[in-house]
C-alpha cells in the first residue's frame, strides 16, 4: 500500500510540465556533455577525463567561461555552441522565474494576500476606523519596544486607505493582511497562536450598524482567546451592553469610546476646565499625563505607606493598578494559590473569588496599610511643572 502511494506521488509529481520541461533539458545536458567528452578525448589534452567533459559543461552552461578548458574537434567546437545556447535559455528562464516570484510577492503583500511567516511576540490590530493612520502612529509612539515590522493590519479597508499608511515613511514597515479578523483562517494567517497581544477595533471598513460592530467584536475576541488563550486582547466597543460579553471572554482590556467621548462633554459642560485635564492625563507624550511603573520586589506584600515614602522623584504617587498582565495567567496563579489551603471548605470559598476575578482593577489613593498584591503596577502622574528659567 505505501509502495503504491509513493509510486503514484512520483507519477504526479512526473506528469508536471514544468518537470517534463527540465527534465528534458537535464537529458540534453547529459548527452552533450557525453558528446564532447567522446570526440575530445583523443584530440584534446585538457578534456581527457569525464570529470574534464563534466567541468566544462558546468562552466559554459552557467556563461562563467574561465577559458581554461575549449573543445578542439568539430562535434566539440558544435557542442559547445549548443551548450552556450542552452546555457543563456536556462540562465534566462531563472532569471524570468526568480523576477515573478519576487513581483507576485511584492504584489500579495501589497494587497494584504501574503501569509504572516515566522511571526512572533507580535502586535495584531484587527479592524479599521477613521483616522487608522493617526492611531497607528500614536501606538508606535506609546510601545517603543515594538518596532513596525511586529505590528500586523487585519482588515478589509479600502485599498487606498491601506495605500495611504504605506506611502506613510513611518509606517510603511507594518504588514497587512487583508481578511475578516472574526474568521479564524484570517486569523491563523496573521499567526495569532504565536502573537503577544491583540487589539480589536470598532470596526468602521463596512456600513455595520453598531450592534454588528460589536458583536463582531466580541466574536473576534472568544475566536482569539481561543485560538491563543495567553494572549493580551484589548477590545473596542460602542455600546457597554456588550462589557459583560467580552468580560466573560476573557477580554484583558475592555475600552468604550462612546462612555469616553460622552463623560469628556459633561464634563466639559461644568465649564471647570476638567476637559483640560482629563486630556492631558491622556496624553500620548511620554514623559507628559498617567503611567505605570513597575514596583520593586521588596514592596510586594507590604504596606502601600512604605512604598510610598521611599519615592523621591517629582512624579506623584496615585495608586495601584491589580491584576496587571494576562488574564490567563493570572487567573492560572490565582487557581493555584486557592488550591494551597488544606481546608476544602476555604478552597471552595478561593475558587469562588477566583471565578470573580478581574485583571486591571485600578486601586486610587489606597489607605496606608494597604497590602502590595502580587502582579501590581504603580500608578503615576508625571510631573510637569516648569518655573520657566
Amino acid at each position: 500500500m505505501k509502495v503504491k502511494k509513493i509510486l503514484d506521488k512520483i507519477s504526479r509529481i512526473l506528469s508536471n510540465s514544468s518537470v517534463k520541461v527540465w527534465s528534458a533539458v537535464f537529458v540534453l545536458l547529459l548527452l552533450i556533455m557525453f558528446v564532447i567528452f567522446k570526440s575530445e578525448q583523443e584530440t584534446n589534452s585538457a578534456i581527457n577525463t569525464l570529470f574534464d567533459a563534466i567541468w566544462y559543461t558546468i562552466v559554459t552552461v552557467t556563461t562563467v567561461g574561465y577559458g581554461d578548458i575549449a573543445p578542439a574537434s568539430f562535434w566539440g567546437r558544435l557542442s559547445a555552441m549548443a551548450l552556450l545556447l542552452v546555457g543563456v535559455a536556462i540562465f534566462g528562464a531563472l532569471s524570468g522565474k526568480f523576477a515573478s516570484f519576487i513581483l507576485d510577492r511584492q504584489q500579495k503583500k501589497d494587497r494584504g494576500l501574503l501569509k504572516m511567516t515566522n511571526m512572533k511576540n507580535h502586535l495584531l490590530i484587527c479592524g479599521w476606523k477613521p483616522g487608522f493612520e493617526n492611531i497607528l502612529e500614536g501606538m508606535l509612539l506609546a510601545n517603543p519596544e515594538i518596532p513596525p515590522e511586529r505590528v500586523v493590519i487585519l482588515n478589509n479597508a479600502k485599498h487606498s486607505d491601506i495605500e495611504a499608511i504605506q506611502a506613510n515613511e513611518k509606517l510603511k514597515a507594518i504588514n497587512f493582511l487583508r481578511g475578516d479578523f472574526t474568521d479564524e483562517d484570517a486569523l491563523l494567517k496573521a499567526q495569532i497562536k504565536s502573537a503577544e497581544r491583540a487589539l480589536i477595533l470598532a470596526d468602521r471598513s463596512e456600513e455595520f450598524s453598531t450592534l454588528e460592530t460589536d458583536s463582531r467584536t466580541v466574536l473576534a475576541v472568544i475566536t482569539i482567546k481561543n485560538l491563543n488563550p495567553r494572549i493580551y486582547c484589548v477590545a473596542e466597543i460602542i455600546d457597554s451592553k456588550f462589557e459583560k460579553h467580552l468580560s466573560l471572554a476573557r477580554c484583558d482590556e475592555i475600552i468604550m469610546t462612546s462612555d469616553y467621548e460622552q463623560n469628556l462633554l459633561v464634563q466639559a459642560s461644568s465649564g471647570k476646565g476638567m476637559s483640560h485635564i482629563l486630556r492631558e492625563l491622556a496624553a500620548e507624550n511620554e514623559n507628559q499625563g498617567l503611567f505605570l511603573a513597575d514596583i520593586p520586589a521588596k514592596f510586594v506584600g507590604g504596606p502601600y505607606e512604605e512604598y510610598a515614602k521611599s519615592l523621591q522623584n517629582k512624579n506623584i504617587l496615585i495608586g495601584v493598578l491589580e491584576n496587571t498582565g494576562n488574564f490567563y495567567n493570572r487567573r492560572q496563579e490565582a487557581l493555584a494559590e486557592a488550591q494551597k489551603n488544606p481546608n476544602m471548605e476555604k478552597i471552595v470559598a478561593n475558587l469562588k473569588k477566583v471565578k470573580t476575578l478581574k485583571s486591571n482593577i485600578p486601586v486610587f489613593n489606597p489607605p496606608s496599610d494597604y497590602i502590595i498584591p502580587e502582579s501590581s503596577k504603580a500608578i503615576f502622574i508625571h510631573g510637569n511643572y516648569s518655573s520657566g528659567e
